[in-house]
């Protein structure tokens, strides 16, 4: 059975889209537990994907063809792992700022953080400060994410927490930064909670965040 779970990782690697939906597929229809075929396979998967792309062993094209293999098999799994006990971790809205209209971090992040068990809204691209502010007071999320690949949007983020503010809501939500230009010393410049270097930390750092605020 791990032996199939390593081989989930290893399709997902490889980018094998169909292939990948075939054997997401065909292990569902065995004994494994749907959250088994995501954390034992799935996200290992994009974890190490995450890895070589920070490396500098894999490219862009190879990590969207990745990303576009887990987005067909997280779209498989989905309504199984509604049905279990995955799902419960909290809201989280998330979205890249207006101007920027890269997604590829972003949605890999989103999926992370699904597949982590929070019930993920991604709101898209180029998203004005408004929108930020209108989806947290619609669905009051706990987290709040944001993505900027551009050095010239980078300083959105920062007008989205003052709008945050200016609502009366910023204490409601953690907000957490990522984004290629993006470092720890400009989320903390800008006074937000958490920086990512990398979808695939996002998770770790958010758990690590709310864990010590419930202690």
């Amino acid at each position: 059975m791990s032996m199939d779970l390593s081989k989930i990782s290893e399709k997902l690697i490889s980018g094998d889209v169909e292939g990948l939906k075939q054997m997401t597929e065909e292990t569902l229809q065995t004994d494994v537990n749907p959250g088994d075929i995501l954390n034992q396979g799935l996200l290992p998967g994009m974890d190490t994907v995450g890895q070589r792309w920070k490396d500098g062993d894999m490219f862009m094209p190879e990590v969207l063809r990745c990303a576009k293999a887990m987005s067909g098999a997280m779209d498989i799994l989905r309504p199984q792992l509604a049905e279990g006990d995955l799902g419960n971790a909290g809201t989280m809205i998330i979205g890249t700022v207006a101007g920027d209209l890269h997604d590829i971090g972003k949605d890999l992040a989103a999926m992370m953080f699904e597949g982590a068990g929070y019930q993920v809204i991604n709101i898209g691209i180029d998203q004005p400060n408004e929108n930020f502010v209108k989806a947290v007071k619609e669905h009051k999320p706990s987290l709040l994410g944001m993505s900027a690949l551009l050095t010239t949007t980078m300083p959105r983020m920062g007008e989205v927490i003052n709008s945050l503010k200016e609502s009366g809501i910023r204490d409601q939500v953690a907000v957490i930064i990522g984004g290629a230009p993006v470092t720890e010393e400009f989320a903390e410049e800008i006074g937000a909670d958490l920086y990512a270097p990398n979808a695939g930390s996002a998770v770790d750092i958010a758990k690590e965040h709310f864990e010590k605020k419930s202690t």
